[in-house]
């Protein structure tokens, strides 16, 4: 079976649901001169040229004055076409409309900002609302406030993810990197959300944050922790994952883990020294508890072979334990070396590492053959 491509989100039955949308909402639109304009090489790009290309269509076919254009856009959503719910793609086709009103409207933001509030829940605004915040900081953290009590799960999502420093796919927000105090409010407000939704946003929020300012998070996580619920707790356990993947030493007794737990490693053996891509890595482990009451979290890190003959370590999951003392954990585990498109593989001597609240205790080496 051949693989979905996230490029095909944005193919032809796509362009021809946001033909539709348009036509049923502004009866001038020229949907034939669109389809056309928009299937030309569209099958020569990748996604986000895809959708840049798209954009471009939509500012020759849609009129140039933008207020005109976001009356008909506010319309927009009664017409819309969510797609077939079984297409895990169906969400794109918006994506390109929502881009759209950051390109268009970037000089009326009092009248984009509401556009790209209506459009969110068909799919998400979170990189529209990016050039906004750059452009014009004050209207658009005003906006974001005013969203916080929005009676709309994906408009209040929209306030937390919209400003995620390093949002995937987005544009990163230099300034926020470099100093996140205006975020920290937006989050603070949201972390006791009815949504999930939401609150999945502002642990991805604060785990983005936390790449650049552990401390900051790991002191609001700690505020956060008291009298807070199990959904807070969520929250906290999903914003410090990638300090617990780190091994930042506050994390784990934040999360309730032993800070300095006392094991024994008992083994820890490959079961196979060489390793030819397609096949995969095996290893055994069995560690003691030497105290009561050990909690922990065991992980296992692969040292990848980089083109430059040094090794680049990357974190997987392994277990979260709780021992007593005397009382043994032992597995074995596998990891593939298939081919994957987001890694480059190279031959040599690679590493297998095991991490225990983020730190390593012991290492073995292994060789990789392609």
């Amino acid at each position: 079976m051949e693989p979905m491509l996230m490029k095909n989100g944005l193919a032809e039955p796509a362009l021809k649901r946001i033909a539709d949308g348009l036509l049923a909402v502004y009866p001038q639109f020229n949907a034939e001169q669109f389809m056309a304009l928009a299937l030309k090489g569209i099958d020569e790009l990748e996604l986000k040229q895809r959708v840049t290309h798209i954009i471009e269509v939509l500012q020759q076919t849609l009129p140039n004055d933008f207020a005109q254009t976001a009356a008909l856009l506010r319309k927009l959503p009664a017409h819309w076409d969510r797609g077939d719910p079984k297409d895990s793609l169906r969400g794109f086709a918006i994506w390109p409309v929502t881009d759209y009103v950051a390109i268009a409207g970037i000089e009326d933001p009092q009248i984009a900002l509401p556009v790209l509030a209506g459009l969110t829940p068909l799919f998400s605004a979170e990189f529209a609302i990016r050039p906004f915040i750059e452009k014009h900081p004050d209207l658009t953290w005003a906006q974001l406030h005013a969203w916080l009590s929005h009676e709309d799960e994906h408009v209040r999502r929209l306030v937390s993810e919209g400003c995620r420093p390093r949002l995937p796919w987005g544009a990163q927000l230099k300034g926020l990197i470099a100093d996140p105090a205006l975020i920290i409010p937006l989050l603070d407000q949201l972390k006791d959300d009815d949504s999930l939704y939401v609150r999945r946003s502002v642990a991805n929020n604060l785990n983005d944050i936390s790449k650049d300012h552990p401390e900051l998070v790991l002191s609001l996580c700690q505020a956060w922790q008291h009298n807070g619920s199990v959904e807070r707790s969520w929250v906290i356990k999903h914003a410090t994952r990638s300090l617990v993947k780190q091994g930042h030493p506050l994390t784990f007794p934040l999360l309730g883990y032993t800070a300095k737990p006392q094991l024994e490693l008992e083994e820890f053996a490959l079961l196979n020294h060489q390793v030819t891509m397609g096949e995969s890595l095996s290893f055994a482990l069995a560690i003691r508890a030497k105290q009561p009451n050990q909690k922990f979290v065991l992980d296992y890190a692969v040292h990848f072979m980089k083109a430059n003959g040094k090794t680049s370590a990357k974190v997987f999951k392994l277990k979260n334990l709780s021992l007593d003392k005397d009382e043994m954990f032992a597995m074995e585990k596998s990891h593939s070396f298939k081919v994957i498109s987001t890694r480059k593989y190279y031959p040599g001597e690679h590493f297998v590492a095991l991490h225990v609240n983020g730190q390593e205790i012991a290492r073995l080496a292994f060789n990789l053959s392609l």
